[in-house]
């Protein structure tokens, strides 16, 4: 049993000191999943690494009725945590009263005629809903792989199934979230 699994079965039980060590086992993972999510967003993404770590994790902690079987249960929890806050934020951000549709540029930006753009997360969001809805294991595949920051290999062993059987659910939903998201910007 790893340090990590163990110290998940104190925190069942109520043990707050493990919820404690807990921190301390995952933060530094947590911490490199973090950064490598923000690395994707857009510019001028204002929400720093260790603030995405810090709520995700109360958001684990804090929730009573969460059980983790596992270390990969652990941080599929962390990667739907990490989602749910990114879309919120990005929700957030794109409100009328925010701004909407406007971007901000830096002065040192002004020159260049193009910016490129990141993936838009509400899009991502709303798409990956609708997948789950037809295929909730693909849909869970995606979430692992982007949000987990966890190889193809790593997530089907999260979920149970074949290397093989990963690609080709990996290789099917890419191609299913472009479509579903390339049909929301013809709108």
């Amino acid at each position: 049993m790893s340090d990590v699994t163990r110290i998940l079965e104190e925190v069942k039980r109520g043990d707050q000191r493990a919820a404690d060590e807990l921190l301390a086992a995952v933060y530094d993972e947590l911490r490199r999943l973090a950064a490598s999510k923000l690395a994707r967003e857009r510019p001028g993404q204002t929400l720093q690494a260790t603030a995405l770590v810090h709520e995700a994790y109360l958001r684990l902690v804090g929730d009573q009725d969460a059980t983790w079987e596992n270390r990969g249960h652990f941080f599929a929890a962390a990667a739907e945590a990490m989602r749910r806050i990114l879309v919120e934020a990005a929700r957030r951000k794109a409100r009328l009263k925010h701004g909407g549709g406007r971007r901000r540029y830096e002065l040192d930006e002004a020159d260049y005629a193009v910016q490129p753009d990141s993936i838009d997360l509400v899009a991502l969001d709303e798409a990956l809903d609708k997948l789950a809805k037809e295929d909730r294991v693909k849909a869970d595949l995606v979430q692992l792989r982007y949000f987990a920051g966890l190889t193809v290999v790593q997530a089907g062993e999260v979920l149970g199934i074949s290397r093989a059987t990963a690609d080709r659910y990996w290789n099917f939903a890419r191609a299913w979230l472009y479509h579903e998201i390339s049909k929301g910007d013809e709108r």
